[in-house]
């Protein structure tokens, strides 16, 4: 008859959570996944900014919800994902995308803007991985992918603290992967080298990065990463054909990171 049956139905509307999903490469990521038909819920620090990301799901005819979380925060983490499962369901995709960054001269971090960095990026993704894998296990049935970054794979001056979180973030998603493969969970990792997001934008106006021009001469490519470019790779890792998949840290960084 042409239609589509239950199964596949079922696997057009897994339940995805994206950290950070209200702006640069979560908002990227939270439209793919909408567009190949999952249920997505945004979560983000900024809960308006949540909402109104969902909202223009909602608009475009997809299925979405927006809540806050602050992924540093164990007990927000909870209330998060469990205001998700009343809305949608079990969690069947989980990607993390919520950061925070910076800027300073080793000799000058500080205790305070370490703990942050890590408490955010690594203990964050943790936190959020924890919350998510029980339901993927229970289920046979999971895709995890982290965004960690070129900075965890080469390490960057000035940024000692954004350096070690993100190069624990490729450890800890090598480990989940090792531990989840039999179980039908998938864990990736894609760490972004220069991709054209606010956060990059913020970095430059503050002088803290050069111009668009001089970084795109540092990828082989020849221009910045887009949020399409890092989101079209997540949602395939997210999907069903992505299944045999795990453990790896996919490049999507122009040629910039061999």
């Amino acid at each position: 008859m042409g239609g589509r049956n239950a199964s596949e139905d079922e696997r057009l509307s897994r339940v995805a959570v994206v950290t950070g999903g209200a702006s640069g490469l979560g908002l990227a990521i939270c439209a793919h996944l909408a567009r190949r038909g999952g249920r997505v819920a945004v979560l983000d620090l900024d809960a308006d900014a949540a909402g109104r990301a969902a909202a223009d799901l909602a608009a475009r005819g997809h299925e979405a919800v927006g809540a806050e979380v602050d992924v540093a925060d164990r007990a927000s983490v909870e209330e998060a994902f469990a205001e998700v499962r009343s809305a949608l369901g079990p969690v069947e995709i989980l990607v993390t995308s919520a950061a925070v960054s910076g800027f300073v001269p080793f000799e000058e971090l500080t205790a305070d803007a370490w703990a942050r960095t890590i408490a955010v990026n690594l203990t964050g993704t943790f936190h959020c991985a924890q919350a998510a894998i029980g339901d993927m296990a229970a289920a046979g049935w999971g895709r995890i992918v982290t965004l960690s970054s070129a900075a965890g794979q080469t390490g960057t001056p000035r940024q000692a603290h954004y350096s070690a979180s993100k190069g624990g973030v490729i450890a800890l998603t090598k480990a989940l992967a090792l531990e989840y493969a039999a179980k039908g969970v998938t864990v990736n990792t894609v760490p972004p080298f220069t991709a054209d997001t606010p956060l990059l934008r913020t970095a430059q106006e503050s002088g803290l990065l050069p111009g668009s021009d001089v970084l795109a001469r540092m990828v082989p490519a020849g221009r910045l990463g887009t949020g399409d470019d890092i989101a079209a790779v997540c949602a395939f890792l997210c999907s069903d054909e992505a299944g045999y998949i795990t453990g790896q840290v996919i490049g999507v960084n122009g040629g910039a990171v061999t």
